[in-house]
């Protein structure tokens, strides 16, 4: 299986992409993908060969663009080496946020399941002092440096009573906090 940046290599010669693009669009020959691409033929032939060597394009009675690769590198899920209790998650939390959380600490994306976006809201409900009041702005700073959807994230949390809300100021209402 081929990763994503590999792929991606294969294609960042502009000739190579040309090609590339002309076979996925149709081209069926050498002087199809020249026309197509506005290469020269000789240029078409090596980007051509290359592709072939890389496993991109195969002639079998005619181009044909091989894109189960793509498909493959899309699937994948990079796995991260992030450790979430660094950030301030629990042992409990970081089995759940392994899967949401890149290296720097940020969300990847909200989850769906209701119950790994309840561990993953409970998490960032651990980032808002308890007894201390936020204006909205703040909240939306904080959020901001996990998730580019911040409004989702601070409705979340109110919806899910992490924090409460009143005349657009915001305290912590809920979630998992040690105890001294």
């Amino acid at each position: 299986m081929t990763d994503a940046a590999t792929l991606l290599g294969m294609l960042a010669d502009e000739a190579r992409l040309r090609a590339f693009a002309a076979v996925v669009l149709g081209a069926r020959t050498a002087a199809d993908v020249a026309d197509a691409a506005g290469l020269t033929p000789k240029a078409a032939a090596k980007a051509l060969e290359r592709l072939a060597a890389d496993g991109l394009v195969v002639d079998d009675k005619g181009l044909t663009a091989v894109i189960e690769p793509f498909q493959a590198a899309a699937r994948a899920r990079p796995q991260t080496q992030v450790d979430p209790t660094e950030f301030g998650a629990t042992r409990e939390q970081a089995d759940v946020l392994r899967n949401f959380l890149t290296d720097d600490g940020r969300l990847t994306r909200i989850p769906a399941a209701h119950a790994k976006r309840l561990v993953v809201l409970d998490f960032l409900s651990q980032q808002f002092e308890p007894g201390r009041v936020y204006p909205e702005r703040d909240v939306n700073f904080m959020l901001g440096k996990f998730h580019r959807d911040y409004a989702a994230l601070r409705r979340y949390l109110v919806d899910e009573g992490y924090l409460e809300r009143r005349d657009n100021f915001y305290w912590r209402a809920g979630g998992t906090f040690e105890i001294e």
